[in-house]
């Protein structure tokens, strides 16, 4: 490469750089500017520019596999970040997240230079330093790191998702065995802690990046699949959106409709067959959550809604906390799946815990990454499978038990006390007897009838959902497997 060639590189990336964070300050002034007084933004802004200089300095010299600056990347971590709504301090924190790990700088002078809150998050997404363990123990490691640190701030997991979403746009340049190592990683650990804080989205553009690492003669054939179905419904779709906003108009109802295509995923590329209602919604935005319920009605004036497909989901959320009304409609010759929500609810959908606002079940959240903790492995799938949503259970006094959306009897029996749930043999459930396994509903009232010895059997994990209750049954298996190899 000649050097007139290099240069003019470096200055596509400095103009791109300098864009990227034009539009980072942008963003901050437009979502935090109007709680802040002006000396307040002020200096929140030089606290900023603080940050980028010390990491652009730091980073001075460093190149990523693929060539480009180092910088670069921060910076569009945190570009991302702050389309989804984090603050100043989480910004900074995504500026300066590579300087402890990759330079001279400490977390100490972090601290000293932008306060305990910027400090706090970069320690978490350091990684470990341990020179006496495996990179698989230290992998472990930062990752249990990360879940401390969640337990007291929980804008470390979600800027974890986007320095992994980044990283894996521009993962092409690093050997395949390592991109196919991270990319299994992110399915099975980011992708779901993702749509624990709410950021569906997120989880689900992570998901098709990992995929495409992973099967990418699958994810092209998906793709020239909706592109192929785009192209041939694109006047159909453009005629039906007309309608619906000739409809909203006439009521008098502002709207915003958007098209929403489904992201590749092992399920996604099985229901491609079946046609456009399984590959793409029609969303539709309203000022206020009335509005969304007169807009359901206008829409069902105009297209027949298929029976037994209509989700309310603004009253009562779903299980990740995303809300919207979910319809399908009969439009002419297809079925379209239509959401609608307000342009509020849309940015909680969008981001999650991070949208202002959001009702999000920080204590839950909190209980299940100390459980992780606990467990055998912070790196436990199972568990991860909980949602952030929650059902209230009741004991027979009435004392009230939180529990993840799923958890049987026996999660119930472990809640109230280990030794309750290894020696509990059935359940009653609003009086009536229940096996162990049995799925507990919001608002059921649960007695359980205990042995003179434990019950726990292998059979039992299956039944367990909460970390809590199968750390312990893991932990009782263990013993009996020690007492019986020790009698032998």
């Amino acid at each position: 490469m000649s050097n007139k060639t290099k240069y003019a590189k470096a200055g596509d990336y400095e103009r791109h750089e300098q864009r990227l964070i034009n539009e980072i300050h942008e963003l901050l002034v437009t979502h935090y500017g109007g709680a802040l007084s002006e000396e307040e933004l002020d200096k929140a802004l030089d606290q900023l520019q603080k940050a980028i200089v010390l990491a652009r300095a730091s980073h001075t010299g460093q190149l990523r596999k693929s060539g480009e600056p180092y910088f670069i990347h921060p910076i569009r971590v945190a570009h991302l970040a702050a389309r989804h709504w984090m603050d100043f301090s989480s910004i900074m924190a995504t500026i300066l997240h590579d300087v402890v790990e990759d330079t001279p700088v400490t977390i100490k002078e972090i601290q000293d230079q932008f306060g305990s809150d910027v400090a706090l998050l970069v320690d978490g997404l350091t990684k470990a330093e341990n020179p006496d363990l495996s990179r698989e123990d230290l992998k472990a490691e930062t990752y249990r790191k990360q879940l401390l640190t969640a337990i007291r701030d929980v804008r470390v997991l979600c800027l974890k998702v986007w320095d992994r979403t980044d990283n894996l746009q521009t993962i092409g340049a690093l050997h395949p065995d390592k991109q196919s190592l991270i990319a299994e990683e992110t399915r099975m650990v980011y992708v779901p802690l993702a749509r624990h804080l709410g950021m569906g989205r997120a989880a689900s553009e992570l998901e098709a990046l990992s995929l495409a690492v992973l099967y990418p003669r699958r994810v092209r054939r998906y793709r020239e699949a909706v592109r192929t179905l785009q192209e041939s419904v694109d006047s159909y779709l453009r005629k039906i959106k007309g309608e619906i906003q000739h409809a909203f108009d006439h009521a008098k109802l502002p709207v915003i409709i958007r098209d929403r295509w489904r992201p590749f995923s092992i399920v996604a590329a099985h229901d491609a067959q079946r046609g456009l209602a399984s590959l793409y919604t029609l969303e539709i935005q309203v000022d206020r959550t009335r509005d969304a319920y007169i807009g359901l009605g206008l829409l069902h004036g105009i297209f027949s809604p298929i029976p037994g497909k209509l989700r309310d989901h603004l009253r009562t959320p779903s299980q990740f906390g995303y809300q919207a009304l979910k319809t399908t409609v009969q439009a002419g010759e297809h079925r379209i799946r239509v959401e609608i929500t307000t342009r509020k609810l849309a940015r909680f959908n969008l981001a999650g815990v991070l949208a202002p606002g959001f009702d999000f079940h920080m204590e839950n959240f909190s209980a299940l990454m100390q459980s992780l903790l606990d467990g055998e492995s912070a790196i436990d799938t199972d568990s991860l499978r909980l949602a952030s949503a929650a059902i209230q259970v009741y004991t027979p006094r009435g004392e009230r038990r939180t529990l993840p959306e799923g958890s049987s009897a026996l999660d119930f029996a472990f809640e109230i006390h280990e030794e309750l749930g290894l020696h509990a043999v059935r359940a009653k459930v609003n009086g009536q007897t229940r096996l162990l396994k049995s799925r507990l509903m919001d608002g059921d009232q649960v007695s359980i009838e205990r042995a003179a010895t434990p019950q726990i059997l292998p059979k039992c994990l299956e039944w367990a959902v909460t970390p809590k209750s199968r750390n312990a049954i893991r932990k009782y298996l263990r013993s009996v497997l020690r007492e019986n190899s020790g009698t032998e």
